[in-house]
């Protein structure tokens, strides 16, 4: 799942983005809300994290401009304004839920996964084609009931490939899902993942699930 942070703080950005990596998010770095904003024209997130003190743009009117939009993207304001009224003003101005600084990593992502749940509350926490299955709570990725360790990078590609079976992804896709905007897109990093995740989840397996599309991109095959 891909998350938009918007802090301006460098360092605090920097360190929201390395913690949410590790837990198998893909992250994107945005220092207000005007540059966010375009952020999200370009790209489809999953959820967004805001700060509310920021330059140019700030946090409720980031959040408003979203919802005057029609952009519905769940938003966890993030401030070290602790009051009532603080914290009705963010809610009112269309944020889904309100943290304050500071706060524990843990309850950061525990606030993430509720409104992830709450989000996709209409579908399954399993992505599934033939035996391989990925659940997306315990991050667990199984083939014939086999665990696959995966790296953060790998599970990220292969969650996007998952939730598009039986479609052709383009590299130019998979790359826009994994890295953020500040990314090469003339590497070959792709192909060397899907490499490695067809050694650990196709090569032990009699049946292959990951194909090559010469030219077009890469697809897992639901037959």
């Amino acid at each position: 799942m891909r998350i938009l942070v918007v802090e301006d703080e460098h360092k605090v950005a920097s360190f929201i983005k390395k913690g949410l990596e590790e837990e198998f998010y893909q992250v994107d770095t945005a220092p207000n809300g005007k540059v966010a904003f375009d952020l999200v024209l370009d790209n489809e997130y999953d959820l967004i994290i805001s700060d509310v003190m920021m330059p140019v743009m700030d946090g409720n009117q980031f959040v408003k401009t979203l919802r005057e939009n029609k952009i519905l993207t769940p938003v966890l304001l993030l401030t070290v304004k602790d009051s009532i009224v603080d914290k009705v003003k963010g809610l009112d101005s269309g944020a889904d839920d309100y943290l304050t600084k500071p706060f524990s990593f843990e309850e950061l992502t525990a606030r993430i996964r509720a409104l992830l749940r709450r989000k996709d509350s209409s579908k399954e926490n399993i992505l599934k084609v033939d035996n391989l299955k990925m659940d997306l709570v315990s991050h667990k990725v199984t083939r014939d009931n086999q665990e696959i360790i995966l790296t953060p990078k790998e599970y990220s590609i292969l969650e996007y490939l998952l939730r598009n079976k039986n479609k052709v992804v383009s590299r130019t896709k998979l790359l826009e899902h994994v890295y953020d905007f500040h990314f090469d897109t003339g590497t070959n990093v792709i192909d060397v993942f899907i490499n490695k995740l067809r050694s650990k989840i196709d090569t032990p397996n009699n049946k292959q699930l990951l194909y090559t599309v010469r030219g077009a991109g890469y697809l897992i095959k639901d037959d």
